[in-house]
């Protein structure tokens, strides 16, 4: 997802509206040192410093959707213990992006999952739960809260950990809920099987459940598409949307082919509620009418946030954007290479079919001429390796006090432009190193220049490649830039 179309998607965040039923928890986190081995038996002895308390499962998901911006009715259960005051509690610490629309079960405890860290690193987890089915009156309280808190909600998110909660008559008053509202309904789902949940529009399993549930291998993209193929045959659900971890995710459609979204490794530093983060900024962004393909970027860069974080972490829209940013320097500096990498880059466009082209320049301070002439450029191939003179190659062409810009920052900045497919630096005079090296189908110069004037052209054309000039925008040039420059210093 690039900047833009993220900072457009957050701005429509606020003010949207969505449900979430399902089995809400209470997540705790007991923190300390580990010194010692206990003398009592081969464990470990944490000396506890702090704890946190936070909302867990369905209450994850809403707490994510209010971190980006969003608001969400929460239907959930508590028991009537302590953990569902602390339930309530921290809903209400959330007011107004979370409301609160809680049932208490006396006759069972608050879902506790309580978590013993050191040094970053989970020693022990332990679970207070009771998994039966709700039943009788809180089945039909739970239904008919889950009706009122459906109004005015664009999307209605499942959040089913399997802890009694989501019965098929929670199901059939969700599906209810969503044609009523004219919400889209999105299932999460711990389940070994997603049949139960009906016609749903999306339902949201990971490639291990997948591959229970079908009993298909799931590993390859060929075998994922198999495996969706089967599934949509299996349940009623509208579409499947896969969580492959570092693959990415993969989309199937009933009538379309199954689709694979790719996705930026990142370090992983905890998956706790990476599941519910996915989830909440999935069902956010297609409230906000958002296309699905957005949503699933939107998703994918909001979960691969959250696993760099401690805990069961929610985020915001800074981190995001910080995210994206970082990720597009990342990129740029990719694209940046050196004559031999360039080689064994275009042998691989080559296997592929791929036309290259080839042009250069000093580029030291990029302007509007050098955005559209080298777009120009890249219309003429399917990728552009653009050369760039070393700063004592400028230097020797240009004298001195230039460049304005070294070649790091004028590389990067080459490199963060979409028509920019590599960048090549070099040291001599003229790029013909590079040119021969790379043996482009396409050489592009400017239209200030005569074809017999390209350095290169006539080994181009030797090869069977051709010589191309491109537009020139009047009055943008560098040296007229720094003109410019230096006449508003001197007046100023």
């Amino acid at each position: 997802m690039d900047l833009a179309a993220l900072q457009s998607l957050l701005g429509a965040l606020p003010g949207t509206r969505v449900a979430c039923v399902g089995d809400l928890m209470v997540d705790r986190f007991v923190y300390g040192a580990v010194t010692r081995v206990s003398p009592e038996a081969p464990i470990p002895v944490l000396a506890r410093s702090h704890e946190l308390k936070m909302l867990g499962g369905a209450g994850n998901v809403a707490r994510n959707v209010a971190a980006l911006g969003g608001s969400v009715a929460l239907v959930g259960l508590v028991g009537g213990d302590g953990e569902g005051h602390e339930a309530s509690r921290l809903v209400g610490e959330e007011e107004p992006a979370i409301e609160g629309y809680l049932v208490t079960d006396a006759d069972r405890p608050t879902t506790l999952k309580t978590r013993f860290v050191s040094s970053g690193q989970q020693l022990l987890r332990v679970d207070l739960e009771e998994s039966r089915p709700v039943t009788g009156e809180v089945e039909q309280r739970v239904i008919r809260t889950l009706r009122d808190a459906a109004r005015g909600a664009g999307v209605i998110m499942i959040s089913d950990y399997g802890k009694g909660v989501v019965t098929d008559g929670v199901i059939a008053a969700a599906l209810e809920a969503a044609a009523e509202a004219g919400a889209k309904l999105i299932v999460d789902s711990k389940a070994r099987s997603f049949a139960r949940y009906g016609e749903v529009d999306l339902v949201k399993p990971n490639a291990a459940e997948l591959s229970y549930a079908t009993e298909l291998p799931t590993e390859t993209d060929e075998q994922m598409e198999v495996a969706i193929a089967r599934a949509l045959e299996l349940w009623a659900t509208k579409g499947v949307l896969v969580t492959r971890a570092a693959k990415g995710v993969s989309l199937g459609l009933r009538g379309q082919p199954v689709r694979h979204f790719r996705t930026t490794a990142r370090e992983v530093f905890d998956a706790s509620g990476a599941g519910d983060t996915a989830l909440a900024a999935l069902g956010l962004a297609l409230a906000a009418n958002a296309s699905l393909d957005d949503a699933i970027a939107f998703a994918q860069l909001s979960s691969g946030v959250a696993v760099g974080k401690a805990g069961t972490a929610t985020v915001g829209p800074e981190e995001l954007i910080e995210a994206v940013l970082s990720a597009h320097s990342a990129q740029a500096e990719g694209k940046v290479a050196t004559a031999q990498r360039m080689v064994e880059e275009v042998a691989r466009w080559r296997a592929q079919g791929l036309r290259v082209g080839f042009t250069n320049g000093c580029f030291d301070i990029l302007h509007r001429g050098h955005v559209a002439y080298l777009a120009q450029a890249r219309s003429w191939c399917d990728r552009l390796i653009v050369g760039v003179n070393s700063d004592a190659s400028v230097r020797a062409l240009k004298g001195e006090g230039r460049p304005v810009n070294d070649l790091e920052s004028r590389a990067l900045v080459l490199a963060g432009l979409r028509s920019v497919d590599l960048v090549a630096p070099f040291d001599e005079a003229t790029p013909i190193k590079l040119i021969e090296a790379a043996r482009p189908d396409v050489l592009v110069k400017g239209a200030d220049y005569s074809e017999d004037q390209v350095v290169g052209g006539a080994e181009v054309k030797s090869w069977g490649g051709i010589v191309r000039l491109a537009d020139i925008v009047d009055g943008q040039s560098t040296t007229a830039a720094i003109a410019r420059m230096a006449l508003k210093e001197a007046k100023g």
